[in-house]
């Protein structure tokens, strides 16, 4: 029976030097394509596919390996272009449905380029979904690099020598290792992707207008004013030159190769453009021009062509409707973007989504004195995401700090994920518009967020991501990050000669929940000896981790203008962070700057701030981060009595009987589901009620909420989310984080509940929630603590098919 033809298995791919493809199941009419995909074939690579020389294909073979069934006999081909470049198969055995042999071809051209171990995690996946537990692979002793392929994937590989010939047999299943496999490669390919587009050697400015004021005219000037290193092409179809350089009729005359093409033409001749960019071997667009997703149905439609088209080319996409990317390495200087003031060289990389506000965010960069590494504006954001560039800035030397402008979150999962991971390394810094609606700006690839706005800040909080307030907030905390060392605790000095600043501070720090040492009023007339002496005892004080340094001239007679000087001496090099209010300046000021080569601040620059408030609301943030780096990261714990694939059988069986629609599970069900994870349900008991839900987001999947069962709670909305599955860190977290978690603590003398227990539940419910994706919503409620443990008294439970394999389950693919 031959299935239908299975269009989820489609999918762009970045492959593993930056570039893309297109992958799909092969039809019958790909006949021509394959005969001439196998004639540029060496006759090495066939003889390793077949074993024997075979300098074409016969008529009768072309028919067998494009008509499949897509169950028993499937294939998977890779297109960049109109052009074939890599198959693969599977053909189950007759007797053995539950095992396959599997088969790739790879051009010449494109070998080396991770096709085959992209072309794996995808035709293993389409396999698993068909029923298929097991591959089996006949390669030959000298082809090391298909051996490579299996053997590098992770999965459980078994192996024997018969005939001249190595028979490797893998297990599907995925397994740890394999799911790592997975998530490096998609590291380093998404990395490398963003890395072309800001290191090009050459930029084409399609649309380079002579009217001054135009978009393209704009983005020319500002390229050839920053002094890109590599050489400038505009084309115009009919100039000769444009701002004194050589123009183009077509990027396709153009001589030499074309990294970067910076797209300013109307809308509706973008398409031609990409087709154009294709031929000449462009790597990658910015498309300023705007007329797309922002516009309405019509132009979605011609967005997601744009993106259809360059990745089908092998090319990623910023924008479209974008202010563009910069990149102020001095071998690069580039400077692709329409905005007129770009910041000099720093350790802080921007994303930002908006395009209006860029100009703005760049120039409020510039007058804070914040260097940037590299900067991108992704305007709608059909393709290149703040995913891509936080992949591409964990491994950026050149990158210390992360600022992220987000109006949507098109996987926030994924997000989730790498954001946990970088800001293991280098911390995050991000404002989420939309808190009052959770909307998406019009023209955006993504779908609005379900969850609370509190909810998706908990997530965030989980992921070690800063989320602050509003962009001042925003450039507070960056300049803090950017140049000053991380704070080992919550303790702070505060050092004044204005003692109504330093009652402010020291207010602000109590409100923010630092520890105030105590505080140091030099008095109106301290000078440079008196503050250079307190400095330095705070910062020898093991009791002070971080110190809030205050500035102001006296109302009467002159300063020590050597102040700054002092407390940049101590500062440089210092472990401890120092913030300042110096004079109410707002930045990083040149007085207390530590130069770098170029005159722009170095590490130990200390920033100011214009209120003493401002100062050390910054500092709590960058505490509450450093707290977050310092806890153990938790394991998941191992669940030996849990029978997954009973609950995935019982909850298969339970949606088969219904419509195809939402299950409503019976009390006894939910019962029996439940034990399947080593939870028991028992009436009765005394001690505090809560409530446990684990819930199948559409953004997050898998997300645990914990709270009180009482009104007040409801009321007040007290409740605290993570996303699934827990460590046992996290489940302890989970269980502290909520406003009246001291009733679960032993308030005013009650006895404590078993909060192992409550912990235990968490880590169940949660694992459950994350392996069942059917599971749409568990809600345990109550669940009674006491001293002696956590019982279960009821539950509710709805299950309904999930549209599709979580992300992070499935194979590598773009959005």
């Amino acid at each position: 029976m031959t299935e239908r033809y299975p269009d989820q298995w489609e999918a762009d791919v970045v492959l593993s030097d930056g570039g893309t493809a297109h992958l799909r199941p092969i039809r019958s009419e790909d006949a021509e394509i394959l005969r001439v995909f196998y004639a540029r074939l060496s006759p090495e690579s066939i003889y390793y596919r077949f074993f024997s020389p075979r300098p074409s294909l016969t008529d009768r073979e072309i028919e067998h390996f494009t008509s499949v069934d897509h169950d028993r006999r499937v294939a998977l081909i890779a297109t960049i272009g109109e052009e074939m470049v890599a198959v693969v198969r599977y053909d189950s055995f007759e007797d053995r449905p539950e095992t396959a042999e599997v088969a790739f071809l790879v051009e010449d051209a494109h070998q080396g380029r991770g096709l085959g171990a992209v072309l794996l995690e995808h035709i293993a996946a389409a396999a698993r979904e068909r029923g298929v537990r097991r591959f089996v692979a006949s390669v030959l002793p000298d082809n090391r690099r298909m051996t490579r392929v299996f053997r590098e994937a992770g999965y459980e590989v078994g192996q024997r020598f018969e005939e001249g010939v190595i028979e490797l047999v893998l297990d599907l299943a995925p397994t740890e290792t394999s799911l790592e496999v997975m998530t490096a490669r998609e590291h380093r390919a998404e990395s490398r992707s963003i890395q072309r587009l800001l290191f090009p050697r050459s930029v084409a400015v399609i649309g380079a207008s002579r009217a001054e004021h135009s978009v393209g005219h704009t983005v020319l000037r500002n390229l050839l004013g920053g002094n890109f290193t590599g050489p400038v092409y505009p084309v115009h179809p009919t100039a000769m030159a444009v701002a004194g350089v050589r123009a183009y009729a077509s990027v396709l005359q153009i001589p030499d190769d074309v990294d970067l093409a910076v797209v300013a033409v109307p809308a509706d001749a973008v398409h031609g453009v990409v087709d154009e960019c294709a031929g000449k071997g462009v790597h990658g667009l910015v498309v300023v021009s705007s007329g797309f997703g922002e516009t309405g149905p019509e132009g979605r439609a011609s967005q997601e062509e744009l993106v259809r088209l360059a990745r089908a080319y092998g090319m990623r996409v910023v924008g479209p409707n974008c202010l563009g990317i910069a990149n102020t390495d001095p071998d690069v200087r580039l400077n692709a973007t329409l905005a007129p003031t770009l910041p000099g060289r720093g350790p802080v990389g921007f994303f930002s989504q908006s395009g209006a506000l860029g100009i703005a965010i760049l120039q409020r960069t510039a007058a804070r004195g914040l260097g940037l590494s590299t900067f991108v504006s992704a305007g709608n954001r059909a393709d290149v995401s703040g995913n891509d560039l936080m992949q591409y800035w964990e491994e950026d030397p050149a990158t210390k700090a992360v600022l992220l402008y987000l109006e949507s979150l098109g996987n926030p999962r994924k997000f989730a994920r790498l954001a946990r991971r970088l800001g293991r390394r280098k911390p995050i810094v991000a404002v989420k518009s939309g808190r009052g609606t959770q909307g998406v700006p019009i023209g955006h690839s993504a779908q609005a967020l379900t969850l609370p706005d509190h909810a998706v800040s908990a997530l965030f909080a989980q992921a070690g991501v800063i989320r602050v307030e509003d962009l001042s907030e925003l450039f507070d905390v960056a300049q803090l990050l950017a140049y000053q060392p991380l704070p080992a605790g919550d303790r702070i000095a505060i050092i004044d000669n204005s003692d109504s600043l330093g009652l402010l501070a020291q207010d602000a720090a109590a409100a923010l929940g630092l520890e105030v040492r105590p505080r140091l009023d030099l008095g109106p007339r301290a000078g440079a000896q008196e503050y250079e002496a307190a400095l330095a005892g705070a910062l020898a004080d093991e009791a002070v981790d971080a110190v809030v340094a205050l500035f102001t001239p006296p109302t009467i007679g002159g300063y020590d203008q050597r102040v700054p000087e002092r407390i940049v001496r101590l500062a440089e090099g210092a472990s401890k962070p120092i913030v300042a209010t110096y004079l109410g300046f707002e930045g990083m000021l040149a007085d207390l700057r530590v130069p770098g080569p170029d005159g722009s601040a170095a590490e130990g620059s200390i920033p100011s701030y214009a209120a003493p408030e401002d100062a050390v609301r910054a500092l709590a943030y960058v505490v509450r981060y450093a707290q977050w780096r310092q806890r153990p990261v938790g394991r998941l714990p191992e669940l030996p009595d849990a029978d997954r694939d009973r609950a995935g059988g019982l909850v298969g069986e339970w949606l088969g009987s219904g419509d195809g629609g939402p299950v409503h599970a019976t009390a006894e069900q939910a019962a029996e589901l439940l034990a399947c994870y080593g939870i028991e349900m028992r009436a009765g008991g005394g001690g505090v009620p809560t409530r446990v839900v684990s819930m199948e987001d559409a953004s997050f999947g898998a997300v645990v909420s914990f709270g009180l069962a009482d009104e007040t709670a409801a009321l007040l909305d007290d409740r605290a989310y993570r996303l699934g599955p827990l460590t046992d860190a996290e489940a302890a977290e989970l269980v502290r984080a909520i406003r009246t978690a001291p009733l679960l603590l032993g308030h005013r003398g009650a006895e404590p509940v078993d909060l192992a227990a409550l912990e235990g539940l968490l880590v169940r419910v949660s694992r459950l929630g994350y392996e069942i994706p059917e599971v749409a919503r568990l809600e345990l409620n109550p669940v009674m603590a006491d001293a002696s443990g956590a019982a279960v008294g009821g539950a509710a439970l709805r299950l309904e098919r999930p549209l599709g394999p979580r992300p992070e389950l499935g194979p590598r693919r773009l959005p």
